[in-house]
């Protein structure tokens, strides 16, 4: 079921789903006496890709995403669920993003850039709570090495004692992540970190199993300028990117809500 979802996700995503659609309309200019069809499969798949690749779009989709939760912050009272003061927290959970085991490079350029951005800020916030525990979470999938010990070791290099860090390595999902995470926090207070377009999807997993994680956003890709920049209207590879990560999260809503983990 694993490799399943993984699978249909891979070729419903942007580009993947972008290149079969002209790969097919080619097929038929080339190869059938169906011209108007594949014209037509050609024409969608190009307007696809402009569309997908443009700011515009592109921040749109991610934009919802990102805006579901607001930045961490710590106060001193305990004002609603999604704030807490510097006392109550016991753990702070900071989800895998992603990582490739290469003894060769650093440390740092082995983790993704969504992981690393997800470490720094759980690693900032652990620090503001006295006594707390880092829970690093993250299994094998692809890799012989979980990305919760490419992790841990980057947080010890970067000062934290390894007696407050607390290693989940068996997880391949975030419904694995959920549900290995929950008989450590138990009915304590925790910080979930990840990714900004990745909280909603999270927030609801965790909730769905009875636990009321606050949410410390990260790694956002949306961000709202002030000045027009012209360069925004022409297509990138970042607005792909954008738009990539946002239909991936879309999918997986979908999907996690057709057979109940949200």
């Amino acid at each position: 079921m694993f490799m399943f979802k993984k699978l249909i996700s891979q070729f419903l995503s942007p580009v993947p789903l972008v290149i079969c659609i002209m790969l097919v309309g080619l097929f038929r200019l080339w190869f059938t006496n169906k011209q108007l069809s594949g014209k037509f499969l050609v024409s969608v798949g190009l307007l696809l890709l402009l569309l997908l690749s443009n700011s515009q779009i592109s921040n749109y989709l991610i934009g919802y995403l990102e805006s579901t939760y607001r930045p961490h912050t710590i106060q001193l009272s305990n004002e609603s669920d999604e704030v807490a003061d510097e006392n109550s927290v016991k753990f702070v959970v900071v989800l895998g993003g992603g990582h490739t085991s290469d003894p060769e490079i650093p440390l740092t350029s082995q983790i993704s850039e969504a992981t690393m951005v997800r470490l720094i800020e759980g690693i900032r916030i652990y620090q503001k709570y006295p006594g707390s525990k880092l829970i690093l979470s993250g299994g094998k999938v692809f890799d012989p090495v979980p990305s919760a010990l490419h992790m841990a070791n980057i947080a010890k290099e970067l000062g934290v004692d390894e007696q407050d860090l607390i290693i989940e390595s068996q997880s391949k999902d975030t419904k694995d992540e959920a549900r290995l995470i929950k008989p450590i926090v138990n009915d304590d207070k925790f910080v979930l970190v990840t990714s900004a377009s990745h909280m909603h999807r999270s927030m609801a997993m965790f909730k769905k199993l009875g636990m009321n994680p606050i949410p410390a956003p990260v790694g956002h890709r949306f961000k709202n300028v002030q000045d027009s920049n012209p360069l925004d209207y022409f297509p990138s590879s970042y607005n792909l990117v954008k738009s990539q990560r946002a239909v991936h999260e879309y999918l997986g809503m979908i999907w996690a809500s057709l057979i109940g983990q949200i």
